[in-house]
């Protein structure tokens, strides 16, 4: 554990104005959240995340905690997604029994997201001998553990009180709000790029006196809305003129579903429908726990449904379920379009369409997400023209692109905005959550553009707060 050293900390004693964060995961790197808030009288876990690695079995993952597990007393999730949920199982497993809180939509994503990632777990176990990180009846006794709070339903844990707001990132996404003596500090977990297609717009931070914070995009910005559909529609097209295969890896949660979406809307709007497969079990079972939470969309999303249409499915699309029907996708005709996952090609069955369609010049790749380093995702997306892909070498000879304006997250625009949400009560900000690069050029432009402390946390940093 490092402490910073013009801050002064009693391991022993809290005094009733002071808490403590640790940045166990998630500082200098965009995935493995992990921060332990303690209060005093509760020590608080918000997201116990997995590393984004080559193999969800990496045995980065299978470290043990940087604290003891039994001494945690709750745990809060902010969102489903794997670099905020993937090691809670383990969390478990290694002597986790105090309450996990989250929404109704986080708790039914997560238990899809660790049924999938116990069958990835084991397959590449077989393949390439690591550790697998849980079994099912870990991922079980977690969701036993588990209760559900709606946005803005305030509850108790110790001298704190909790409140969930909207992030706008994924369904059922929360900031987390904790209050205390009147003062507020928020964890944001990932931020949604709003306005965005399907998702309310993230609330404000307003009358917050600290922020951690995400950083994802903290240096870049994205495409404009209205560029983003033209770019998908001008790849679909290409696509079409080439009598190519456009594949798209998409992540399970949201990105599908935006897709899927945006496309209805195209031909709704009278582009000539292309063959689509959606090739991703779990996002096809992802997309029904959408369909459930349907009052959780926008106005523009939910009034598909309030007018009897389905938002997620329009001509010539064809979900693609068993294994089997997903080595047939390469016997039919082009033109076609593959959605599949994972989005940082990272596991899934993109690999398969990969390793089949990259050395076809009519081919394309179109990224519609952050791809982070060390991912098959990245190495493509740098433009790496020799690769290996479970075992096969791979020429890379498609046309290889990119989206940001389809991210779920908010560029460096959007996050400054959010920070000046916050009002003058705010005193600091915590910049976590990015690449180093990102992280430190968001924090700059919070200090610089808005006069307002901003710190990059290293990995293991326990800050003091006034709180």
């Amino acid at each position: 554990m490092k402490i910073r050293p013009d801050f002064v900390y009693d391991r022993i004693t809290h005094v009733n104005d002071k808490a403590t964060i640790t940045f166990y995961g998630g500082a200098g790197t965009v995935t493995g959240a992990n921060f332990l808030f303690d209060i005093g009288d509760k020590k608080i876990l918000v997201d116990c995340g997995a590393l984004e690695r080559e193999y969800t079995c990496d045995p980065a993952n299978s470290m043990p905690f940087d604290y003891d597990p039994k001494d945690i007393d709750v745990l809060i999730i902010t969102h489903a997604h794997a670099d905020h949920i993937g090691r809670v199982p383990k969390l478990v497993r290694d002597g986790f029994n105090g309450i996990i809180y989250s929404t109704a939509a986080t708790k039914d994503l997560a238990a899809l997201m660790f049924d999938d990632a116990i069958t990835v777990m084991h397959t590449e176990a077989e393949k390439h001998g690591c550790p697998v990180l849980y079994e099912k009846e870990d991922a079980q006794k977690a969701l036993s553990l588990w209760q559900t709070r709606d946005y803005h339903e305030p509850f108790q844990i110790g001298s704190a009180s909790i409140e969930l707001l909207d992030a706008g990132h994924i369904l059922g996404s929360a900031m987390v709000k904790f209050t205390r003596g009147g003062r507020a500090i928020i964890f944001t977990g990932d931020l949604g790029n709003s306005p965005e297609p399907l998702l309310n717009d993230t609330e404000s931070p307003a009358g917050a006196n600290y922020i951690v914070m995400e950083s994802v995009y903290g240096d870049r910005v994205h495409e404009d809305r209205d560029e983003r559909d033209a770019v998908l529609r001008g790849a679909i097209e290409s696509t079409r003129a080439r009598g190519g295969t456009l594949l798209i890896p998409s992540f399970s949660i949201e990105r599908t579903q935006i897709l899927l979406f945006e496309m209805e809307k195209m031909i709704e709007a009278g582009m000539k429908p292309i063959p689509v497969y959606l090739d991703a079990p779990l996002a096809i079972r992802v997309t029904e726990v959408y369909r459930t939470y349907a009052n959780l969309l926008n106005p523009d999303a939910r009034s598909h449904f309030e007018h009897g249409k389905d938002a997620f499915t329009f001509k010539n699309l064809h979900v693609i379920k068993d294994v089997a029907r997903s080595h047939e996708i390469h016997e039919t005709p082009d033109p076609k379009v593959i959605i599949a996952g994972a989005g940082m090609s990272v596991g899934g069955r993109i690999r398969s369409h990969e390793t089949r369609y990259l050395p076809d010049p009519k081919a394309a790749v179109l990224f519609v997400g952050y791809q982070a380093p060390g991912s098959l995702g990245r190495r493509i997306e740098d433009g790496q023209k020799d690769t290996t892909i479970d075992g096969v070498h791979v020429r890379v000879k498609a046309t290889i692109g990119s989206l940001s304006g389809y991210s779920g997250h908010k560029d460096r625009d959007g996050l400054l905005s959010f920070v000046e949400q916050a009002g003058p009560s705010l005193q600091k900000v915590f910049v976590a959550m990015g690449e180093p690069k990102s992280e430190l050029f968001l924090s700059q432009r919070i200090n610089d553009f808005l006069g307002v402390e901003a710190h990059v946390p290293a990995t293991g940093e326990t800050a003091v707060i006034d709180w």
